[in-house]
């Protein structure tokens, strides 16, 4: 049985934990620096919102996937992004 947390928090706009970009947990008053393509949103997600822990992602012609370990995969062809 495969795991969908992670897809079903990105499909219902629950607040991230852990920054996608850079992993860092996502803190009031704490100031994440983001690289000018993560900040435009052309970068796909590298850390698991839910736990912060590093995802296998793969880049395509037409998109990106991610998996993380605990909590499933996502492709962005569900968020409707290229």
């Amino acid at each position: 049985m495969e795991k969908d947390d992670l897809l079903v928090a990105l499909l219902t706009d629950a607040a991230p934990v852990y920054h996608p970009n850079t992993g860092q947990r996502i803190e009031d008053g704490v100031e994440i620096k983001l690289s000018p393509s993560a900040r435009a949103g052309l970068e796909a997600p590298r850390f698991c919102q839910l736990c912060g822990r590093r995802m296998v992602v793969q880049i395509r012609p037409d998109g990106w996937d991610a998996r993380c370990s605990r909590h499933g995969s996502v492709d962005s062809a569900y968020l409707g992004q290229r």
